[in-house]
């Protein structure tokens, strides 16, 4: 792992010691503890033979793209969403790289019924009692990030917690691992972070690797109509779009072009 990504995790690791001391590790197992069920991420993902599903992304700013948009309201954004016909939600909440932050995905679950993704670098127990306490219904880890022994310890971790799990890779070797751990959701990434190119044959490449029991993601680049027919076509159960939503001014009308409806079913 080397550039931005060891840069961002770099930058985690400081950020959690800074939490720590703000917030100890047995508060927020306390405030756990009484957190509800978690909304069901797998199943809403799952696509049952109908059109691919939507893991629709809140996100301001990204470290490849810059500012995406100024005038975030994440309730507002997730109700769209929803209302649009999206399976879930992903929440940015990293602040330095993504200017998210764990507000943004307590408004956005307030204002929806379908499960909320917490989309950060998560590279520490600490993160997933954070992320029960503020409301995720899942968490992000990925296999680029993390070792394997330190991937596979936090995934059960997170399980144990009643968090949902989508597990991200983006080569074969990587995407086997995921497999062989038992994941249930599984996320291709078509982004490679040592260049920062996405290329959407990524997903079409390793598809035939992630079995038919487990739920497959198509993440990064999934800008037109195009795309997600391709996508469709070879089995993927959900895409996750982001910056193609959040940069165009009119939401709904993206949603609509992305997902293959008249502008007024949505």
């Amino acid at each position: 792992m080397n550039g931005i990504l060891a840069e961002i995790v770099e930058n985690k690791k400081q950020e959690l010691e800074q939490r720590k001391q703000i917030r100890p590790l047995e508060a927020l197992i306390e405030a756990a503890s009484v957190r509800p069920p978690a909304r069901d991420f797998r199943s809403a993902l799952r696509r049952r033979g109908g059109p691919v599903r939507l893991l629709a992304e809140i996100k301001a700013a990204s470290p490849s793209t810059g500012p995406i948009r100024a005038d975030i309201d994440p309730g507002s954004i997730a109700a769209l969403y929803e209302s649009c016909g999206a399976a879930a939600i992903s929440v940015l909440t990293d602040a330095r790289y993504f200017n998210g932050s764990d507000a943004h995905l307590e408004e956005a679950r307030a204002a929806v019924s379908v499960p909320v993704l917490r989309k950060d670098f998560t590279i520490d127990t600490y993160q997933l009692y954070e992320s029960r306490v503020i409301g995720a219904d899942a968490v992000l880890l990925m296999a680029q990030v993390l070792p394997e022994e330190a991937f596979a310890t936090l995934y059960h971790q997170a399980r144990a917690l009643g968090l949902h799990v989508l597990a991200e890779g983006h080569t074969p070797k990587q995407i086997e691992f995921l497999v062989s751990i038992g994941a249930e959701v599984i996320g291709i990434n078509n982004r490679d972070f040592e260049t920062m190119t996405v290329d959407i044959q990524t997903t079409l490449k390793n598809r035939g690797l992630v079995p038919p029991d487990r739920v497959l993601v198509s993440q990064s680049g999934i800008a037109r109509r195009e795309d997600v027919l391709l996508l469709e076509q070879v089995g993927v159960d959900a895409i996750q779009v982001g910056t193609s939503l959040m940069q165009n001014q009119n939401i709904r009308a993206k949603l609509a072009e992305l997902l293959g409806n008249p502008l007024d079913a949505v």
